[in-house]
């Protein structure tokens, strides 16, 4: 049975799902110096990551398949669940959240708190945005092909993240406008739906009509973000598919990177949530409309494509 020891020199962290982001972030941690105390994962199996210079750490902390192994609460809990996959994780935050407990979200989207809040009982729920380019690369394996970096709140709840990842392999920015950066995020977020349905990866955007495409997508996402209090210039929307466009050939989309693997797709917190706000504020998303339905109804692509993730 593992038990989250908790000690303000040692905090007690969890990781619940340790795929691509969950794992390089538990490298993170322990080059930190704070090694999750517990790797909470569907199936236990040794795990390593390799970082963009090539070098692999294997992970050293204990790993649990169910909530009935552990004991709570922890001091961190460290959500790295798909977000349609949230509900699916509320019993190991039934067990590990506590009221002393801050949950940090590492999923995409613009409404963690809201998504996360009713699984996390009396515990402190603080968005993140995160930017980790990886994706499995064998059995037990995860390559990360960049820097990761995470963006929250300059708050206490953010300061004290900060702190503990400090000296890791993700750097952590704080901002004193989280709505406008988890804003600009899904800008790009939302685009990688073309790479999903389309089977390509970010060259697709080059082509001039697919392109257009996009910078329609992301506009209505800018507007609609306006629209809930986030700063942004109707410019973001170009430069967001110009970004991704213009990254090195074979970089993709984490949405990609599961249509190709037959899972389901992370369509409502990219592009659903979109079109659903658009509507709460009278904003047209003529795009988003087609889209959305797309998503919902995409079944795996043939065998024989491939594509990095980029989150």
């Amino acid at each position: 049975m593992s038990t989250p020891a908790r000690s303000a020199a040692a905090p007690a962290v969890a990781i619940v799902g340790v795929g691509a982001v969950g794992a390089v972030f538990a490298a993170a941690l322990q080059e930190a110096g704070h090694p999750p105390t517990v790797l909470c994962v569907r199936t236990r199996r040794s795990l390593a990551v390799e970082d963009p210079a090539g070098r692999v750490t294997d992970l050293t902390a204990p790993m649990v398949a169910s909530p009935a192994e552990v004991r709570g609460p922890a001091d961190w809990v460290l959500l790295a669940v798909k977000a349609h996959q949230t509900a699916g994780a509320a019993g190991w935050l039934r067990k590990l959240a506590g009221p002393e407990t801050s949950v940090l979200v590492l999923q995409n989207g613009v409404d963690q708190a809201g998504r996360v809040a009713p699984f996390a009982g009396p515990a402190t729920v603080l968005p993140a945005v995160i930017w980790c380019p990886a994706e499995p690369a064998g059995p037990g394996l995860v390559r990360q092909r960049a820097p990761a970096r995470m963006l929250v709140a300059d708050d206490s709840a953010g300061r004290c993240a900060a702190a503990l990842l400090a000296g890791g392999r993700v750097s952590v920015d704080l901002t004193a406008d989280f709505v406008t950066a988890a804003w600009r995020k899904l800008s790009m977020n939302v685009v990688g739906a073309l790479m999903a349905l389309s089977g390509r990866t970010g060259e697709v955007l080059r082509d001039a009509e697919v392109g257009r495409l996009a910078e329609r997508l992301a506009a209505e996402c800018v507007a609609v973000g306006r629209a809930e209090g986030a700063q942004l210039d109707e410019s973001v929307a170009a430069e967001a598919v110009a970004q991704l466009a213009a990254r090195p050939a074979g970089a993709g989309s984490s949405i990609l990177t599961d249509r190709l693997a037959g899972r389901p797709l992370e369509w409502e917190a990219r592009n659903a949530v979109v079109r659903r706000l658009g509507v709460c504020h009278g904003i047209p998303t003529p795009v988003s409309d087609v889209i959305v339905p797309l998503l919902a109804a995409c079944g795996p692509l043939p065998a024989g494509s491939g594509s990095p993730a980029d989150r």
